[in-house]
């Protein structure tokens, strides 16, 4: 149980993360509709509104966690990035897509297992 706490904040991150990634996914949608059409105010709106809620959400992330490590980890949306495209825009994935996606991860572990040298 221990356990679980001492990693909350980070996959509270990570959730936070997750949830921002989808944005994403909206301007490129949006980016392929008629501009100022229906559809491309929508997608707007919804990028706007999850900007916003990120936002907000990443102030409560820097109470938890020190703003290195937060910031660290942010760079894991370039993975989410890299799915979303392969999953809903049939992207395809490269060698330098995987190269990258494993020194994004390898950096964020290594961020969140460092340890503080005060400790």
């Amino acid at each position: 149980m221990k356990l679980i706490s001492k990693y909350k904040p980070y996959i509270l991150l990570h959730l936070i993360l997750l949830f921002n990634s989808v944005g994403g996914i909206c301007s490129k949608t949006a980016a392929g509709k008629p501009f100022l059409s229906l559809e491309w105010i929508l997608l707007y709106g919804l990028l706007i509104f999850i900007m916003a809620v990120y936002a907000l959400l990443w102030q409560q992330v820097l109470k938890m966690l020190p703003l290195n490590v937060a910031y660290a980890n942010k760079a894991v949306t370039v993975v989410w990035g890299i799915m979303w495209g392969v999953m809903l825009f049939n992207e395809t994935i490269t060698l330098n897509n995987i190269i990258g996606a494993v020194i994004v991860i390898a950096g964020a572990v290594l961020m969140m297992t460092g340890g503080d040298k005060n400790e």
